[in-house]
């Protein structure tokens, strides 16, 4: 919670301009848009910082989570409590809490700037694919809230995919195991989400298996994508994506036996 707590005690020279810096502020009630920028020893802009890249991942998140659940025109029951859902698993303190609604509230106005501000998170993760991954899979969470991935949704996910330079078939890869963990599954299904969870064939031979499930574990690892920007707060999310990939590779390797 270090990036908070510079928040909250004052130290804002590592935060935001920008946008993000814009809605971070306003959710606080302060204003972070004048020109309090990290600049490297050049003095350019200092992308990448952990601090900032975690701020910067919080507000993105809750801002455009907001902007999704209003895509198909209103706001369900079910994607308000998907969000609350996703607030409770993140054990926010009151403050967070309160400013993850606000943000929530701002991506839902009618002149959110979307593509701003998917641009400078794209900047501020300074190519970080596997915590852009993250980001999406909430995005995603929140389109099926309601069982269903509205037309209107999956088209702002394929404009977020495309700013942020995720390919629109990863990003289709990643919709359908959403859509197979909303259904109930037979065993033959769940062997097929299993080899598509671990990226490989089922002719794949089991050498191959193993690399891509030893892969998926390093790139997840919980402890790698917090030291990369990804708040402290959601490191219960990283750990269900590996317990995710660990019982895939289980699950592979009885069917196999």
């Amino acid at each position: 919670m270090a990036w908070w707590g510079k928040i909250i005690g004052g130290a804002f020279g590592f935060m935001l301009g920008g946008p993000l810096g814009a809605m971070l502020g306003a959710a606080l009630g302060h204003n972070f848009d004048r020109g309090l920028k990290l600049t490297d020893e050049s003095g350019g802009m200092a992308y990448g910082d952990q601090e900032r890249v975690q701020a910067a991942f919080f507000t993105a998140t809750f801002s455009i989570m907001g902007h999704i659940a209003k895509a198909d025109g209103k706001v369900t029951p079910a994607e308000i409590a998907n969000a609350n859902a996703f607030m409770a698993r993140m054990h926010l303190d009151t403050d967070q809490r309160q400013a993850a609604i606000k943000l929530f509230n701002e991506g839902k106005a009618d002149d959110f700037p979307l593509h701003d501000v998917l641009v400078q998170f794209r900047k501020e993760c300074h190519r970080r694919i596997n915590l852009i991954q993250m980001f999406l899979e909430i995005q995603i969470s929140t389109a099926f809230a309601d069982q269903k991935l509205h037309p209107a949704e999956k088209e702002i996910l394929y404009q977020i995919a495309d700013v942020l330079g995720f390919p629109r078939k990863q990003l289709d890869h990643l919709f359908h195991l959403a859509g197979g963990v909303a259904s109930p599954k037979t065993e033959k299904a769940a062997i097929k989400e299993a080899y598509e969870v671990l990226g490989v064939s089922k002719s794949a031979p089991d050498a191959e298996v193993k690399k891509a499930y030893r892969r998926l574990m390093n790139q997840h690892h919980p402890d790698k994508l917090v030291s990369k920007g990804l708040p402290e707060e959601m490191i219960k999310l990283a750990n269900e994506k590996t317990q995710q990939i660990k019982e895939a590779y289980e699950h592979i390797k009885k069917s196999r036996q």
